[in-house]
């Protein structure tokens, strides 16, 4: 007689092996059910929030390049940041900001030995602190200026990922880029443009950023995710009308995270807009219920 052959999933497996373990099942893989899909919570805002994001359930912090990595400033100060980062009661993730305002990457003078000066800093401190994502949003230094040539902007830009790339990678952090909507700046303005960009530099250590709130903004559709697959590699949410955390408007997002179960995105999701401190609960309980019903 043939022994009976049992298939589990790997999500029974995981259960299991951690309940066995005496362990709590991640929020992110309960809301994430079978489709290979794995999101970390996060919320940009200052490291000295970190035990109230925690106390909330989020699980990492999305802090700001010059905050914490402090680029214009000696190995001195960043190692005083560092122990604060190792002192906290969550991690760092992700940074957003790369670029000051005042480094400019577009337009008719770009100074590339101080941006290359500038990402080498970043990469090497975002990996003595354990940050994997930073974030190339920096509307302020890419914004084209009024009269300059927009394809002649396009290719500074993809040249200048180009040169990062490596850097990041040898580093081990990816750089995604961010679409910002139309209000914020005149130059990347959808996932889709984003992903161009990326498909150029065509390289792991540059890739995609996926903003809900910029592409509601945008009326940019899910469809954007789904073409930019496994390229994606950060996201950030907040509502629409307000720039509020979920569960304030009641702004529905099912179909994005569908978009996103559907590449098996598994990463980090943060909330990037105005909140208060007990608007933090329910937001994390909405995410998570709409990610496991999308």
């Amino acid at each position: 007689m043939k022994p009976t052959q049992t298939t589990i999933t790997r999500r029974q497996f995981l259960t299991a092996t951690t309940a066995a373990a005496g362990l709590a099942l991640p929020q992110w893989l309960s809301a994430a059910g079978e489709t290979g899909c794995c999101i970390e919570w996060g919320v940009c805002t200052s490291l000295k929030k970190a035990a109230v994001l925690k106390a909330a359930g989020f699980q990492f912090v999305e802090e700001n390049v010059s905050s914490v990595l402090v680029p214009k400033a000696g190995d001195e100060e960043f190692e005083k940041k560092l122990a604060e980062i190792k002192a906290a009661p969550l991690p760092i993730r992700s940074c957003t900001g790369f670029l000051p305002g005042d480094l400019k990457v577009v337009g008719p003078e770009v100074p590339m030995d101080a941006l290359m000066k500038h990402a080498e800093t970043v990469f090497r401190r975002a990996q003595k602190a354990g940050i994997g994502r930073i974030v190339f949003g920096s509307g302020g230094s890419r914004r084209i200026p009024e009269g300059f040539d927009a394809a002649k902007a396009k290719e500074q830009f993809t040249g200048y990922c180009r040169r990062i790339a490596p850097l990041a990678q040898a580093h081990k952090v990816i750089v995604v880029i961010e679409s910002l909507n139309k209000a914020e700046c005149n130059f990347i303005n959808r996932v889709s443009e984003a992903l161009d960009i990326v498909d150029a530099v065509n390289h792991p250590g540059v890739q995609v950023h996926v903003d809900i709130y910029h592409m509601m903004r945008e009326g940019e559709g899910p469809e954007s995710i789904l073409k930019a697959g496994a390229k994606v590699k950060h996201c950030h949410i907040a509502e629409k009308a307000k720039r509020t955390a979920p569960g304030v408007d009641g702004d529905d997002f099912r179909a994005y995270f569908k978009a996103l179960k559907a590449i098996g995105y598994r990463g980090g999701l943060s909330i990037e807009g105005k909140w208060k401190d007990d608007q933090l609960p329910k937001a994390i309980s909405v995410l998570n219920e709409q990610l496991k019903s999308a």
